[in-house]
């Protein structure tokens, strides 16, 4: 099937999709219950997009498409609590976080759904190892070259997301000493980590995705799992690099955070993209999963090592006008506050382990943040 056409988009347009737990409150374990959540949501008319995962203990929420970030808070604050009272009728809980502390993977049942045969089928105890919890911010963009160089101009910020998002400090019942074990079960996947570094959507289409398609390894974009990936039939870029936050009012700050990241890389504030820029991208990436707001960068140009939590204060000092220019300083105000007072949620869910009573005191700590999203 040949690559579909890049659908332009208004540019600098976003959209959130939110993959969420489904947690049985008596013992704080994943709940099999995405079926009969789905079904209640369909029987009680329910406005907001809510889809199945690849296991049944999932389902992901997506916004719809957004110019300013206060209106994506308020849908996503809305859907949040469409979803709790609906959990409630069900006696289910749902929260964020990039994994659950403690639940097995070998326990997970791959979702009635034949792409996710499909997914079981070809990549085996992958597909249920996949049971981790992602946030995708997409971007709208008028071209698919413009698509193009935001994906590859954001390489250098990809670090920032990772830390800034990071909230699955546990897997498999141990702390990981990793603030995003998450992007570990993503690496596994051979479709995974960077996109080539091609600028023009002509030689992309001709040059790789053609080549591709012909040795019968990929069908469509859905086969590639990378960081930040075109989707040419929304017409935006997706960053995927993201744990699922405990709130939805951070998720929501991260999405603000990248739509003024490409508002400034659209006025060619950054040296253009480079193919060497990716020679330290996997090491940095490391470091932000690794060490979350404490790693340390390489810059790709320079080759100076860089305090990560430096690098976002000083780019976010950076985007303070662009952010004006999008009624988008709160987004920044939050992440802020997270970078000098608060902490990414893994620190939160470190905190909360140590003195709310281990793994399910933990777990109910994350839910009941997300249910009431008094901190940020």
């Amino acid at each position: 099937m040949p690559l579909e056409p890049f659908k332009h988009s208004a540019a600098l347009t976003m959209g959130v999709e939110l993959e969420l737990q489904l947690i049985d409150p008596t013992d704080f374990n994943l709940s099999a219950s995405a079926t009969d959540m789905l079904h209640l949501l369909e029987r009680s008319g329910f406005q907001g997009d809510v889809k199945p995962e690849v296991t049944e203990s999932m389902i992901e929420l997506a916004t719809t498409v957004h110019t300013r970030y206060d209106a994506l808070l308020a849908e996503l604050k809305n859907i949040r609590d469409g979803l709790v009272a609906a959990g409630d009728r069900l006696n289910v809980s749902l929260c964020g976080g990039g994994t659950h502390p403690f639940q097995h993977w070998s326990e997970q049942r791959i979702f009635a759904k034949p792409r996710f045969k499909e997914v079981a089928a070809l990549y085996g105890y992958l597909a249920k190892q996949f049971t981790v919890f992602g946030q995708h911010i997409h971007i709208g963009c008028t071209s698919a070259d413009q698509g193009l160089f935001l994906l590859h101009g954001l390489n250098r910020y990809l670090p920032h997301f990772i830390a800034l998002s990071g909230s699955s400090p546990f897997s498999q019942g141990v702390d990981t000493l990793f603030d995003s074990s998450r992007l570990n079960s993503v690496f596994a996947f051979p479709l995974s980590g960077r996109a080539p570094f091609m600028l023009d959507w002509a030689d992309f289409e001709r040059d790789y995705f053609a080549k591709m398609e012909a040795t019968g390894i990929v069908k469509s974009m859905k086969d590639f799992y990378w960081d930040i990936r075109p989707k040419p039939e929304y017409g935006t870029i997706e960053l995927r690099v993201c744990d699922t936050p405990l709130t939805v009012t951070r998720a929501a700050a991260l999405a603000g955070y990248l739509q003024a990241l490409c508002h400034m890389l659209l006025e060619r504030r950054d040296p253009p993209p480079t193919e060497d820029d990716y020679l330290v991208y996997n090491y940095n990436r490391f470091q932000a999963c690794r060490f979350g707001l404490d790693g340390i960068l390489v810059h790709p140009a320079t080759h100076e090592n860089i305090p990560l939590r430096e690098d976002i204060l000083a780019t976010l000092r950076r985007l303070e006008p662009h952010a004006e220019a999008l009624d988008s300083r709160a987004a920044l105000d939050i992440l802020w506050r997270e970078m000098v007072f608060d902490g990414n949620h893994a620190s939160f869910l470190r905190h909360q382990y140590a003195s709310a009573g281990g793994l399910q005191g933990m777990v109910a700590a994350a839910v009941s943040l997300f249910r009431e999203d008094a901190a940020t």
